[in-house]
């Protein structure tokens, strides 16, 4: 194992393994990549589908973190599940892929005025990393497919993605639902301009039907044969050293805590780089570790402070979602009915390995990008107009400004504020217990499937910060959920809209007459759906933003180039450069990023 490299990453998950591969394809350059879970390609709980909750909460695949009390949520503490294996999060993840909108590129190359970012200038990389499968003839009516541009998705990426013959009555009343209320998608989602219900792929393999992730895809064994790269797991990167000297800063290499309890270092060459790929919560704390950020805090926790960076660990995004469950007739199956029977459990674990077919092949979620809607349908203008005037700027972070201006201009134009998705069996929420494995749990006796909103753009903005000098900490995680009146606005009339859905023929059609809805209660009554919007509040496991691409005097960490503002070579590549969360979804925009981000590396590379 070489001493020096060109590249030290920080991180194999999903975007580190990116990097790995497009690094490593140059043979003159050694690559290292250092991961803090361990290499567990092959493992069936990772590979099948359907076993994906299992691993929650599990400290061998999941780092199991839980944020800050959420003060807009009665005090709750909300699990934050990140991978912590090699792959990433894209090990653990629910495997749908799903593109940002236009608005999302092009709003990054507004903040950086760096049209590099653009809409247009990504859309090749959002094709870069996939292989797409389209759905059969038979699927594509049974779930009213008759939008996608199959000519705009990828035919050479790393990663396989489709949409699979494995959807049942429940998903298509889903479709119907949606149709009926005149919100059918006439767009492909991969052009950024989905409106309505739509079909989303995943990554998960049309032939094999197992979880197709960073790990599986881009660290291949052809990949892995390659001499010049070097991969460390189960090590944990304590802090980056740097050169003696003022800004910009330069990285000398990373110090290794392994397995044994052996420390390394892992050196960079001249000319080399450091790239942080740790992911939302872990990259602003290594740079926290390693002296750069808020000076108050580092001096707090005893840290040497090598710069002043204030903004690293701020501006947190994530998407927060809002569920209701809704008791299903007799005659039809959810997954509630697997979670209760462990003899039809093990029937479909059977067929599955039998034949590659049934409920594990993967949680069929149902999608549709929606506008602002109250349990009238979409709000009016008038309407909207007095509640974007609750967004106002804040003045504690300059780059909110900036950020706000952008996103009330999106609502203002009827953009999708709403992300609805169809899960497949209830989703339970207590005011102690808000682990993963209780929102999964089951502990009702019925059958239920449920509609869950998603806020596509939050105002709401928290953080990530350290607790202490240990690198074996956790930070604290501190989202902020509906912390701005606006979110709490928006996702209440949300929550209103989910009997809106659930009240359409199609669906009626599959609910129990008379059945059970949790939450209880009346969701036309605005204050009813408030204190819903609170007590169901969630995540969907999409935190970002916590090292944003933005200029420096906005509070921002991250360069247009990835590089940490006042250092010379140390880089982002992860969703904490995100400076705005994107739409729905983020495992899509997390790969096209990455493969960008290569581009970049090379790039600067060669002009040295």
């Amino acid at each position: 194992m070489s001493t020096a490299y060109d590249y030290v990453i920080v991180g194999g998950g999903t975007a580190g393994l990116v990097l790995a591969a497009r690094l490593s394809e140059d043979s003159s350059k050694q690559v290292a990549v250092i991961e803090a879970g361990a290499n567990r390609k092959g493992d069936p709980r990772i590979d099948t589908p359907g076993l994906a909750m299992s691993l929650y909460e599990d400290k061998d695949y999941d780092w199991s973190f839980l944020t800050e009390p959420q003060e807009a949520l009665n005090g709750r503490q909300i699990a934050c599940p990140r991978g912590r294996v090699l792959g990433g999060s894209s090990a653990i993840n629910f495997s749908a892929i799903l593109y940002p909108c236009q608005s999302d590129f092009n709003d990054w190359a507004a903040l950086n005025k760096d049209s590099s970012w653009n809409a247009e200038a990504m859309a090749p990389y959002l094709r870069k990393f996939h292989t797409f499968r389209p759905a059969s003839e038979a699927t594509k009516q049974q779930m009213l497919i008759d939008y996608m541009d199959e000519s705009s998705y990828g035919t050479e990426g790393p990663l396989n993605v489709a949409i699979l013959d494995a959807f049942g009555p429940l998903n298509e009343a889903w479709v119907k639902s949606f149709k009926e209320l005149g919100y059918h998608s006439k767009t492909d989602q991969i052009h950024g301009k989905t409106l309505g219900c739509f079909t989303n792929p995943v990554s998960i393999h049309p032939d094999t039907r197992t979880r197709e992730y960073s790990a599986s895809s881009y660290y291949t064994a052809e990949v892995e044969a390659r001499a010049n790269l070097h991969v460390l797991t189960e090590a944990l990167v304590e802090k980056i050293e740097w050169a003696e000297g003022g800004e910009p800063l330069t990285a000398t290499g990373v110090h290794v805590l392994q397995k044994d309890g052996k420390r390394t270092f892992f050196g960079v060459r001249s000319g080399g780089e450091v790239i942080l790929s740790a992911g939302a919560i872990k990259s602003p704390q290594l740079l926290e570790l390693s002296g750069v950020g808020n000076e108050q805090l580092l001096k707090k926790h005893g840290i040497e402070v090598k710069m002043n960076l204030p903004g690293v660990g701020e501006n947190m995004q994530d998407h927060v979602v809002a569920t209701a469950s809704y008791e299903i007739a007799d005659g039809h199956m959810s997954g509630d009915n697997l979670q209760k029977s462990p003899e039809l459990m093990n029937a479909v674990m059977q067929m599955y390995q039998a034949t590659r077919t049934g409920p594990m092949t993967g949680t069929m979620l149902g999608s549709a990008h929606l506008p602002p809607v109250d349990k009238n349908g979409a709000l009016s203008k008038a309407d909207l107009q007095q509640l974007i005037a609750k967004a106002d700027d804040y003045p504690d972070f300059p780059g909110k400004a900036a950020q706000y201006a952008l996103l009330r201009r999106r609502l203002e134009e009827g953009e999708p504020s709403a992300q609805f998705l169809f899960i497949p069996k209830q989703l339970n929420h207590d005011v102690q217990q808000n682990t993963m494995q209780y929102l999964f749990g089951g502990a009702e006796p019925e059958n239920y499937v449920s509609a869950v909103a998603l806020l596509n753009h939050p105002f709401s903005r928290g953080s990530v910060h350290i607790t202490s000098a240990n690198p074996a900490a956790d930070p604290a995680i501190d989202p902020r959920y509906l912390s701005h009146p606006l979110d709490l606005e928006l996702q209440a009339r949300h929550t209103q809209y989910f009997d809106t859905i659930t009240g359409t023929k199609a669906f009626r059609e599959v609910l129990k007459d008379g059945g059970r809805r949790l939450p209880g209660g009346d969701l036309g009554d605005l204050e009813t759906a408030r204190k819903v919007a609170r007590e169901r509040a969630f995540t969907c496991f999409h935190p970002a933003c916590t090292c944003p691409m933005m200029p420096r005097e906005l509070g921002g960490v991250v360069d247009s180039r990835l590089v940490v503002h006042g250092t010379k070579n140390v880089r982002v590549v992860d969703a904490s450069i995100f400076p705005i969360e994107p739409l729905g979804n983020i495992q899509a925009s997390v790969y096209a990023v990455a493969e960008r981000a290569a581009d970049i590396i090379k790039s600067d590379a060669s002009r040295r």
